[in-house]
């Protein structure tokens, strides 16, 4: 039987905090000392790339002393928070539902270069 992964950081209000790891952490190479409660697991990134640049990210994240959370959840920079799976859909379904506006924009678009009504 494999040993779980366990991690030791620094944190300014209790000194050096051990806490178990989970295998989708991606680690914790740029820790700095924060507090207890802002002490975080956060996994591998979800880029969109628009044209090559990064433009909103997501990934699993978990801070086992939050006093908001504790649960494992998706942190989502396109809409600055973590979401619970419901609102991950939620924010998919709204994603797929915004792209086909977009497509919407883009035939109005042409449709108005090919009509010469600029």
């Amino acid at each position: 039987m494999t040993e779980p992964r366990t991690v030791t950081l620094a944190t300014l209000d209790h000194g050096d905090v051990t806490i178990p790891e989970p295998s989708w952490c991606a680690g914790h190479a740029c820790h700095l000392p924060e507090n207890r409660a802002d002490l975080a697991h956060t996994g591998e990134d979800v880029v969109l790339k628009w044209r090559g640049q990064p433009i909103a990210y997501a990934c699993l994240d978990q801070a086992p002393f939050s006093e908001r959370s504790r649960e494992v959840r998706v942190s989502a920079s396109l809409v600055g928070e973590t979401l619970d799976a419901r609102g991950v859909y939620e924010l998919a379904a709204d994603l797929d539902a915004y792209a086909d506006r977009l497509r919407t924009l883009a035939d109005q678009l042409l449709l108005l270069r090919t009509e010469g009504d600029q």
